[in-house]
């Protein structure tokens, strides 16, 4: 067996970490009246990092005990019912958003540039979102989040992740984030057509299944589009597995789970 075969299909696999990530669409800036493709925030990992050092992804991390236990008790407390896993997977991702870029997206109360980053500082400190929500008086906002795709690799000899992604939408473009330097270097905004481009002319560095996502998100001209997209698209757990095409292995995803392009040949695939 060579080691192609660890990017099959197992299940013997590693056992999953839960983690969640969160696509967060802004206005462009300089769109003008007549407005222009959304950008997208982008975060440039520590080359340090065990997984996917020096890519380029979207906020997110993986599901904490102290996720569960907060999604626990606003589910009780405000009557919403969702899945436990979907609800520790919302707070993970507005969590590790206000954590890694310092914005406040899925949460309401009185927000601004200031105490949002105060709220960072706190967070970075106890690492507890519930803390922070105590200490400002703020309130999840689960309906903020949408429901986007689930990624699962089942891989030998690799750390697995099984990743719940989000959207969510800042409206305004003017925003500043700044990384939060432990684990990220670098935090831009660009289209997602943009993010492509750049990763092709080799300027960015981007793995698998945030290719497949970008390219996703490329087909939308607005937010409402992608959220209307999301909404309308039952979400299938991808796993990529291997097909052999034309002679050649390639690295492919189930057809029908909203993505317009299902794969690429394994030799050019960025697996992490």
């Amino acid at each position: 067996m060579d080691d192609l075969d660890d990017m099959g299909e197992h299940a013997d696999a590693a056992p999953a970490t839960p983690a969640a990530t969160l696509v967060v669409f802004r206005h462009a800036p300089d769109a003008g009246p007549a407005g222009g493709p959304p950008q997208i925030l982008m975060v440039e990992r520590s080359g340090s990092l065990a997984f996917a050092g020096g890519a380029t992804v979207f906020p997110g991390g993986k599901v904490d005990p102290a996720d569960h236990e907060l999604a626990e008790a606003f589910m009780a407390r405000s009557g919403i019912a969702l899945d436990p896993a979907d609800a520790a997977g919302r707070i993970t991702a507005v969590r590790e958003t206000l954590e890694e870029t310092g914005l406040a997206v899925g949460l309401v109360g009185a927000i601004d540039a200031e105490r949002a980053a105060a709220a960072r500082r706190l967070l970075l400190d106890t690492g507890r979102l519930a803390d922070v929500l105590e200490a400002f008086a703020w309130e999840l906002d689960f309906d903020a989040l949408v429901p986007f795709a689930r990624w699962w690799p089942r891989h030998r000899n690799m750390r697995v992740f099984d990743t719940r992604f989000y959207l969510a939408n800042l409206g305004t473009g003017a925003v500043e984030v700044t990384a939060d330097t432990t684990e990220n270097r670098h935090l831009f905004w660009a289209s997602a057509a943009e993010a492509l481009r750049l990763a092709d002319e080799k300027a960015i560095r981007i793995i698998f299944p945030t290719r497949r996502n970008l390219e996703r998100l490329a087909q939308f001209s607005h937010f409402d589009a992608a959220r209307d997209h999301a909404l309308a698209t039952p979400i299938v757990t991808v796993t990529p597995r291997i097909e052999v095409r034309e002679g050649a292995r390639w690295l492919v995803i189930p057809p029908n789970a909203g993505y317009p392009v299902d794969g690429e040949p394994l030799s050019e695939a960025d697996r992490a």
